[in-house]
């Protein structure tokens, strides 16, 4: 019997140097990386992954060049339109498409789709879907910070506990990074404090689901001792 995540996070790299590496432009290369999620979705879904987190768009991927993160924007908004249409398959295999980040950053018309997908699905309770958008896990952190202190709660009082319900998402179990970097880039730095880390040489665009049952695989065959 393999074990199977609870909750799977992945940071989708590599899909610029995929376009370029095929003399591409650079929007083909995320074009292909958003259909590869999608896809991914489905294959988690199927493996009774319970919750799957994909950094999509760091608050650091805001530095780069005006017309990259237009195009991305234009992209998501495409991925949640493509959620709307298809909601009826969507709520009928259970899944709630959650968005965790820096929200107010976004474009509004963005926000509005992001609110409409959220409230269609919020009901579904078999697969929680999150995408990491505009989101870094200090962030994460400095905002759990606040509403702690807006909720006054007493610093004796305050436990890891207090921190987890006030996060984003829950603890995550194993993280799959892609193209050939080995760091977890500011991703969900709280919950990754005992994940089991999978570093893949292919690009994103490039992972199959036969790459996701390799992780997997690899997953199953880690003990989690957590200090014991």
């Amino acid at each position: 019997m393999q074990k199977i995540p609870n909750h799977l996070g992945v940071i989708v790299d590599g899909n610029r140097r995929w376009a370029k590496e095929r003399h591409l432009p650079t929007f083909m290369g995320h074009r292909q990386g958003l259909d590869r999620a999608k896809e991914l979705i489905d294959w988690c879904r199927k493996r009774g992954i319970k919750i799957l987190t994909l950094f999509v768009f760091s608050t650091e991927n805001w530095k780069r060049s005006k017309s990259e993160v237009n195009f991305l924007m234009k992209l998501l908004q495409e991925a949640l339109n493509d959620f709307k249409r298809n909601i009826k398959k969507i709520n009928k295999e259970g899944i709630k498409i959650k968005i965790i980040g820096q929200k107010e950053r976004l474009p509004q018309s963005l926000r509005k789709t992001i609110e409409e997908v959220e409230r269609l699905t919020e009901k579904n309770n078999k697969m929680i879907v999150n995408f990491a958008l505009s989101y870094g896990g200090r962030t994460e952190i400095i905002e759990a910070i606040k509403q702690i202190i807006k909720k006054k709660i007493s610093p004796e009082k305050i436990t890891e506990d207090t921190m987890k319900k006030n996060l984003w998402t829950s603890d995550v179990d194993l993280i799959i990074r892609t193209g050939q970097e080995q760091r977890i880039s500011n991703f969900l730095i709280w919950q990754a404090a005992y994940s089991e880390l999978y570093f893949s040489r292919k690009y994103w665009p490039d992972f199959t689901e036969k790459d996701l049952d390799q992780a997997l695989k690899d997953f199953s065959r880690r003990q989690r001792k957590f200090g014991k």
